[in-house]
């Protein structure tokens, strides 16, 4: 089951605006400690939260290596012409530091509350579609983009800046047609250990990889990513998984050969930076080089994998 790829690591964020501070401590301790990715939830019903978009501009501002993403972006509040702009001029302004979360949509009488429309799961699959076609054409560097679609259009538009690298879109989902989608078009799927257990992971894996086949696409070109909640250390508890560090090398280290995961995003309990650093600086590397053991190599990060995605 293992796909090959580069394993990356990452931290998941909660943009309550009293905590400001101690995210900017967090995120500061992350891209100083070797970490990949920072994800930033976007649920902009949400009164205690910061908007997502505003406070990941204000990151990648803050920082000089780390990528961001939102996860994921919440696009029944978000027109996908507006949110392709957004998320070029971001991958500009950071140097090509930032990739795109997505979801369907969820807290349908929140959304609507805010203006937004509320759709059955099969509206908010089709929806989503329609804006990833959007989307993708928007960075394609036509001159135009023209979809007619029943919950997105786009009529001749002029779409701009061009992002500064290949930005992907990674898709948070669990159902059977959006795992399709997902093998169809998206580049990365990004679930939560709680809401799939790893059992039901290698199942949806599956099923990403015939939709991927039978739309001409390379399987192992699809990131297969995993939050996963928990804290680093002796007596750790809380979260879906806690323990030492030696315990989540292997945990890790299974879940990318045996399982076919290969982007791990912690949503740490303990709000401490040193849990992040720990992340970042032991069970990282560790995982890295015992993956490598595993297949027979040497570690590889994803900076050093120069194979179009």
């Amino acid at each position: 089951m293992d796909y090959g790829t580069p394993v990356e690591f990452g931290i998941s964020l909660v943009p309550n605006a009293s905590e400001l501070d101690a995210i900017r401590v967090a995120v500061a301790a992350a891209d100083r400690s070797g970490l990949d990715l920072v994800g930033i939830q976007d649920h902009p019903y949400q009164w205690r939260f910061l908007d997502t978009w505003m406070l990941m501009a204000t990151l990648l501002a803050e920082t000089e290596r780390i990528r961001l993403f939102a996860d994921v972006t919440n696009l029944p509040l978000r027109p996908p012409a507006m949110l392709a702009k957004q998320a070029a001029t971001l991958d500009v302004l950071s140097g090509g530091r930032f990739e795109l979360g997505l979801g369907a949509g969820n807290f349908w009488d929140a959304i609507a509350a805010m203006g937004g429309p509320r759709r059955t799961p099969g509206q908010a699959v089709a929806a989503l579609e329609e804006a990833i076609a959007i989307i993708r054409q928007a960075w394609s560097g036509e001159r135009s983009v023209h979809v007619e679609g029943t919950y997105y259009s786009a009529h001749g538009y002029h779409p701009g800046p061009h992002p500064a690298h290949a930005m992907e879109i990674w898709i948070g989902a669990y159902q059977p047609r959006m795992l399709r989608l997902i093998g169809r078009l998206a580049d990365g799927w990004i679930p939560s250990l709680g809401m799939i257990s790893i059992t039901d992971i290698a199942e949806a894996q599956a099923a990403i990889d015939r939709a991927a086949a039978v739309a001409g696409r390379e399987p192992s070109k699809i990131r297969r990513m995993l939050n996963v909640s928990g804290s680093i250390g002796p007596g750790a508890s809380g979260g879906a998984f806690s323990g030492r560090v030696e315990e989540w090398v292997e945990l890790l280290s299974g879940w990318v050969t045996d399982v076919g995961l290969g982007t791990f995003i912690l949503w740490p309990t303990n709000p401490d930076p040193g849990q992040i650093e720990t992340f970042g600086e032991e069970v990282a590397p560790r995982v890295r080089a015992e993956v490598a053991r595993r297949r027979g190599g040497r570690p590889k990060s994803a900076a050093q994998d120069d194979a179009p995605r």
